[in-house]
């Protein structure tokens, strides 16, 4: 497995002169269907090679600002552990003042890294991209269930939930629907998108599960629900984020690659270059 992102080996970039960090949390503890989480940053990083680098839309080479990817946290133990340790590692490097990217693992990984950058950002705003909405106060036993990934912070942030089709009745009086935009709202509209954003305080933290996507178009991942979001839309609504809101990290979840199906892995190595391009080369 390659540990540069770049065109050839030459473009490895250490940690001092990287802009962007790429850290994994390849975790799986908590997923309660399908498994394979924990293999998707090693299939991720095996597709990253077999991107064009240079994006026609933003007429850019993101690639050029460094992205030094960090050694994985390999934290198993227990759920609660994991968000020990990926709360105290974020902390560490958000001191490092560099664009911090994660990479799942399923989504209780994200727990520990929104709760680090609401400790460092006044009035945080989350942006969930998710099928589910991941608001139960705890599941199997453990409040770091990937089934209350957002609970935490649907009481110390700002959260704004968008694609959700999923729910159980007991994470209803966590969710406001005032700030939740249902697949079957949203689907052939585009007003939602502006609407959502001005919903948001200017420092944004985005957290990306990839079964908020259609499982047409994303079926690698634990529990795919019917209907979502397509490739175009999604990246249309993310651009408008990064041009308006400061997009001040961002993780990816929930991917579980499946043997011989390789359009999923191109799509999320193509949607992590994406959102790097938007935030360094396209003008606010």
């Amino acid at each position: 497995m390659s540990r540069f992102f770049g065109e050839t080996e030459e473009d490895y970039i250490s940690l001092e002169e990287a802009n962007i960090l790429l850290q994994s949390v390849p975790y799986d503890g908590t997923s309660t269907w399908g498994k394979g989480a924990d293999k998707g940053f090693e299939v991720f990083l095996n597709t990253v090679p077999n991107l064009e680098f240079y994006d026609i839309e933003t007429d850019s080479e993101v690639y050029k600002k460094g992205i030094h990817i960090l050694p994985d946290i390999n934290e198993h133990a227990s759920p609660e552990k994991v968000y020990q340790t990926v709360l105290e590692k974020t902390k560490e490097l958000l001191n490092l003042n560099k664009f911090l990217t994660f990479f799942g693992g399923e989504h209780s990984i994200s727990i520990g890294i929104i709760e680090a950058y609401r400790q460092k950002y006044n009035n945080l705003t989350v942006l969930q991209l998710d099928a589910h909405s991941d608001l139960r106060p705890s599941y199997h036993h453990s409040e770091y269930n990937h089934a209350c990934a957002l609970h935490k912070a649907s009481k110390t942030t700002n959260l704004v939930q968008v694609g959700i089709r999923s729910m159980d009745a007991v994470e209803k009086p966590f969710l406001d629907k005032t700030k939740c935009f249902f697949a079957e709202d949203i689907y052939g509209t585009e007003e939602w998108m502006d609407k959502s954003i001005d919903l948001m305080t200017d420092d944004v933290y985005l957290t990306i599960d990839l079964d908020a996507l259609d499982p047409s178009i994303m079926p690698s991942t634990g529990t795919p629900e019917p209907g979502g979001l397509g490739w175009d839309t999604t990246i249309r609504y993310l651009k408008k984020v990064f041009q308006r809101k400061n997009v001040v990290g961002f993780d990816i979840v929930e991917f579980a690659p499946i043997d011989g199906l390789h359009a999923p892995d191109f799509l999320v190595a193509k949607l992590y270059y994406k959102l790097l391009s938007y935030k360094f080369c396209t003008k606010k």
